[in-house]
């Protein structure tokens, strides 16, 4: 299995640091999140050249709060710098994010993501010179001279984030990987995620396969299991206060620990937020141990993903702690090339 990393230090210096280590570690990939407040290309940049070997990525950037040609040129220029090692990761984050973060529009995710992979690939595809043309549902593009002499790949892989069904169904027909939710039980993706990439590749006419799986992980190693458990609870909490994401508790019989952490939330109680989680959803979807146990428990995901991307819990975690984690992720998976 290969090994990602989610960097979620807590800077922008800390994340390119990171990377760093994570190069020298052995690690596969890393990965960069976006947020209000937290640019998802922009750190590429500097980890493009600080590094070696690692695939970068944005894991994810919104899809939809830039135009298509903004995300082709980011990832063309990344890709440039890093020698051809980037991954354009996007996702259509919520409608609240959208309308209300961003002031965008925000319809028919589904279907426009699947046009955004198309016309993605035909703006790599114009990279030779010819110029760009594109007519589709959602966006009409001409450009009579593009092109980008000394590119790094003719095209650069397209993940694209999923948790319900029909956008399992977009990338299974449209992207190169789908980047799984960090709260997804494997449950979730062996029962839902899986056959819906299957089901969709085939109905495209795509190889099975096509659209690799690569679920975020959540990854909280400390010195007692106790201690580990809290850690990743609290994030856990936090992202099912988001209603979007319960029914994918409906598999496991949990929806109402998601009804739980969000009632908790409105009341601004953290505390009771993360003790919403039992233990049992803990080991579902995270990895939450000691140092020792933790490849173990990543062998729980060897039939679902040929890579794993680590994702380090930060709410409710003391600074100390979040440094001690990542510090003990890149100790325990790391391996020389």
């Amino acid at each position: 299995m290969q090994h990602g990393l989610i960097l979620q230090t807590g800077s922008v210096k800390g994340d390119v640091d990171c990377a760093i280590r994570a190069d020298r570690a052995g690690f596969d990939s890393v990965f960069t999140i976006e947020f209000f407040n937290r640019h998802g290309y922009v750190p590429l940049g500097a980890i493009a050249q600080a590094t070696e070997h690692v695939r970068i990525g944005t894991g994810i950037a919104n899809a939809f709060t830039r135009t298509p040609l903004l995300h082709a040129s980011a990832a063309m220029d990344l890709d440039e710098l890093s020698g051809g090692r980037m991954v354009l990761g996007l996702g259509s984050a919520t409608r609240r994010m959208n309308e209300d973060w961003y002031d965008v529009e925000f319809s028919a995710p589904a279907r426009r993501m699947e046009e955004l992979c198309t016309l993605l690939r035909t703006a790599f595809d114009a990279q030779k010179g010819g110029g760009l043309r594109f007519e589709g549902e959602f966006w009409n593009l001409k450009v009579p001279i593009y092109g980008r002499p000394g590119a790094a790949r003719p095209q650069i892989p397209i993940w694209i984030a999923a948790v319900n069904r029909r956008m399992i169904q977009a990338a299974g027909t449209a992207a190169d990987g789908l980047v799984g939710h960090p709260v997804a039980p494997r449950s979730w993706h062996r029962d839902v995620t899986l056959p819906g990439l299957r089901e969709a590749e085939a109905t495209a006419g795509r190889d099975a396969g096509a659209c690799v799986l690569a679920p975020y992980v959540l990854t909280s190693i400390a010195e007692t299991r106790e201690e580990a458990v809290r850690n990743a609870k609290g994030q856990i909490g936090f992202y099912y206060t988001t209603e979007l994401y319960h029914t994918m508790l409906d598999g496991i019989g949990m929806r109402h620990v998601g009804e739980e952490a969000r009632a908790a939330l409105r009341k601004f109680d953290t505390k009771a937020m993360a003790a919403a989680v039992p233990d049992e959803l803990v080991d579902e979807v995270a990895i939450a141990c000691t140092p020792d146990e933790a490849r173990d428990r990543l062998a729980q995901w060897n039939d679902l993903t040929d890579e794993a991307l680590f994702y380090p819990p930060s709410i409710g975690v003391r600074p100390e702690a979040q440094r001690a984690n990542i510090d003990a992720i890149l100790d325990v998976f790391g391996r020389t090339r």
